[in-house]
């Protein structure tokens, strides 16, 4: 028989936070715990799907008007129109003088493709693959992969976290944004950075901003937990809003499968903040020919639940209170998780548990002492050493910090 005309392709590696929660899942260990996935979880450990969401389904279902006719190609309307402006805020000054755009997309990963294509095509010159991109050390490991994938051969690295102490390496950020060739592109975390948990304060990101006004360098925001974080939608927005309030021109890729729980929904949206009126409708002309031949349209369901619930003062209101309470409930295991290590006398410090913000912690852990967490205590975290919060309940708090006790403590 003749070999397969695929016979060379050589098998990808899995990718690494859905290989953990197979591994999980073959696990039979009843202690077992799975601090990998990114998504919320309930203190029983459950998806936990907002009653506000159940709610606005259940209007969707029974409203006899709607149908399955394909949606414009860059999405519903009044869904990209409530996303930017709960991004860039009900006063903002883009907003008022009509240079904002959106682009509905297949959650944030979708609008930071669609973004990056852009980009690539149309930024800096036509086509321009040397543009450098910039990612924090660490970032998220699809960001590399995005701008490679839509073509960039120059991404690069930019200082961000400080082992040592544990936070944010502000002034090796500045120096290497100082270091940039003009109009590199940098992508920049929102609010809750993944996997760090660390972001810069607001006087911080001024400092940042300056610097990038300066050296012509160009903002590419993903904003994945707007709301999540702090529990206030503003306040996880202030850094893109004082940027534009700045004049920068720039994208911000928006994801509502966190805040919104729908994460196999694919919710995203891209916004596009320009100079003028006109800048924006040619950009979202171009925008909407790359759409054309990814997915061609966007689905309806997901879009229109946020946009139902962003469009309501009633629905809006019940939201904003179920974000809340899962913000709370990571607030609170953070705390939890800090006191007991500190009870137990771990070794080293562990106020950046409760100084970082968002569903993830940086632990610290390095890989051995991941590797031991995990073979040894069935406790599941990605290799670099960070946990999702929302995997903590008050039934496994102490179970897992004794875990990470006994880790640190017994490999170095």
């Amino acid at each position: 028989m003749a070999a397969s005309i695929f016979a060379a392709v050589p098998r990808a590696p899995p990718v690494a936070v859905f290989k953990l929660t197979a591994d999980f899942r073959e696990d039979g260990d009843s202690r077992k715990v799975n601090l990998g996935v990114g998504a919320y979880r309930t203190d029983e450990g459950q998806p936990w799907v907002l009653p506000v969401v159940k709610k606005v389904e259940q209007m969707i279902a029974n409203d006899n008007s709607l149908n399955h006719e394909y949606l414009p190609i860059l999405g519903l309307p009044e869904f990209r129109a409530n996303a930017s402006r709960i991004a860039l805020g009900d006063d903002s000054p883009a907003i008022k003088e009509n240079r904002i755009g959106g682009v509905q997309s297949l959650g944030g990963t979708g609008a930071l493709r669609i973004g990056a294509e852009f980009l690539r095509r149309w930024y800096n010159g036509n086509n321009n693959t040397a543009t450098p991109v910039y990612i924090s050390t660490p970032s998220w490991e699809n960001h590399n992969s995005v701008f490679v994938d839509a073509g960039f051969k120059d991404i690069r690295t930019y200082h961000y976290w400080d082992a040592a102490k544990r936070g944010l390496d502000l002034q090796g950020l500045l120096d290497d944004m100082e270091k940039a060739p003009e109009f590199s592109i940098f992508i920049l975390h929102a609010c809750a950075h993944n996997p760090t948990g660390t972001d810069p304060t607001p006087d911080q990101w001024k400092q940042i901003a300056a610097v990038m006004k300066r050296r012509f360098l160009f903002p590419f925001f993903d904003s994945a937990y707007q709301g999540f974080a702090s529990g206030s939608l503003d306040k996880d927005a202030w850094a893109v809003r004082y940027f534009v309030s700045e004049g920068f021109e720039l994208f911000c890729a928006q994801s509502f499968s966190k805040n919104f729980g729908l994460y196999n929904e694919r919710v995203g949206n891209l916004t596009v903040v320009g100079k003028d009126t006109d800048n924006v409708q040619r950009v979202l002309s171009q925008m909407e020919k790359i759409v054309r031949t990814t997915w061609s349209n966007p689905p309806s369901q997901g879009a229109r639940i946020v946009a139902t619930t962003l469009s309501s003062p009633q629905l809006f209101a019940e939201w904003k209170d179920n974000v809340k309470t899962m913000a709370d409930r990571v607030l609170l295991m953070r705390s939890e998780l800090r006191s007991r290590l500190e009870a137990l006398g771990t070794p080293g410090t562990w106020n950046h548990i409760t100084e970082q913000i968002g569903m993830f912690s940086f632990t610290g852990l390095n890989p051995k002492q991941v590797e031991y967490m995990i073979k040894e205590k069935h406790i599941y975290l990605m290799a670099s050493g960070r946990i999702n919060m929302c995997g903590l309940t008050t039934k496994n708090l102490d179970y897992v910090a004794k875990s990470i006790h006994e880790a640190v403590t017994k490999i170095q």
